[in-house]
């Protein structure tokens, strides 16, 4: 091959990649240009289908296509975290997740099985919610306060039922933690969602659950339900009656936070503009409405609080993981 020959091949190619960069540098900025698709990891019902429907609305109107939520449960909420997680990073996949997304890879490790995937294949763009669970029975069972049920769970062992979103998920954690705290065996029913275990509640298939409260609000006012106690620190302003488990002696404590994450390796120009999309929603109107009338409201946080926030909620999550240990 001639000096000329090599060259000019040379040349082609240089264009080559120079055009393909200006391809995607193009693509970036041209972002969105269809639809984005909102994956919740869990059947309809739950706090990140609660949350995620008001701010999948408005971010779609912050940035000028529509943003479709997709629920795809199973594996408490496991196998669509996976599905984002090895997505292409393009910006057309996110996920809304729970806290849960922070154990269940350390929960694998524990059962000795691969995770379905890891933390550092997915990227956090924004926390939305952050809400202490509560515990929650019918309002027809015999149980008025939090004193009533674990007198009867004590005297009973194994009689009373909690129902969850799936073994480690975040309406079983808590759970654990207050068996652990009082010294009493109660029998884990596990569902897909926090929509399943709550319609189970109030078909009296369980006896309690563990829950935030905007999955079971509407059932409280409508006086199906009972909210016996929290794992928060302070009195919540949506229900001001119900005292904490620290103001009742038992030194627990759990929140179940939202928050919106992407695959890893997701371009800087398109992840910007998802973060200032979710930042308009947590400051829409009709978002805060809906949000205010589940129960809950917005706590905030952009990329880089929430990495750190995550970060550090994933550190206290496993050593509580490995202190639950081996649950089938």
């Amino acid at each position: 091959m001639s000096m000329i020959q090599r060259r000019s091949i040379l040349q082609l190619a240089g264009a080559s990649v120079a055009g393909l960069s200006g391809l995607a540098a193009w693509a970036q900025d041209d972002y969105p240009s269809k639809p984005v698709t909102m994956l919740v990891p869990f059947p309809p019902g739950g706090v990140a289908d609660t949350v995620g429907r008001p701010v999948a609305e408005a971010m779609g109107r912050a940035l000028g296509q529509s943003m479709i939520v997709e629920n795809k449960g199973g594996a408490g909420g496991g196998i669509g975290m996976a599905q984002v997680a090895k997505a292409r990073p393009d910006g057309y996949n996110v996920l809304m997740a729970l806290s849960s997304i922070v154990v269940l890879p350390e929960a694998d490790r524990v059962l000795k099985r691969t995770p379905l995937f890891t933390l550092d294949q997915l990227k956090p763009v924004a926390r939305f919610t952050a809400d202490p669970t509560a515990l929650v029975v019918r309002a027809d069972s015999p149980w008025k306060t939090y004193h009533d049920f674990i007198q009867h769970v004590k005297s009973h062992p194994g009689a009373v039922t909690f129902g969850s979103s799936g073994n480690y998920g975040t309406m079983h954690v808590p759970m654990e933690q207050l068996k652990a705290a009082t010294g009493t065996y109660m029998l884990h029913v596990p569902y897909t969602g926090a929509g399943p275990a709550v319609l189970a509640l109030l078909a009296g298939q369980v006896d309690a659950l563990s829950t935030g409260p905007s999955s079971v609000m509407q059932h409280v006012r409508a006086g199906k339900l009972r909210v016996l106690a929290h794992w928060g620190d302070g009195r919540l302003a949506a229900l001001p009656e119900v005292p904490s488990f620290k103001e009742l002696g038992v030194p627990i404590s759990y929140s179940q936070w939202s928050g919106m994450f992407v695959p890893a390796g997701t371009p800087e120009p398109v992840l910007a503009k998802l973060r200032q999309a979710a930042k308009a929603a947590a400051e829409d109107a009709r978002a805060r409405q809906a949000l205010a009338a589940a129960g809950t409201a917005f706590q905030y946080q952009d990329a880089p609080e929430f990495e750190r926030f995550v970060r550090d909620d994933a550190r206290h999550m496993t050593a509580l993981v490995h202190r639950i240990g081996r649950v089938e």
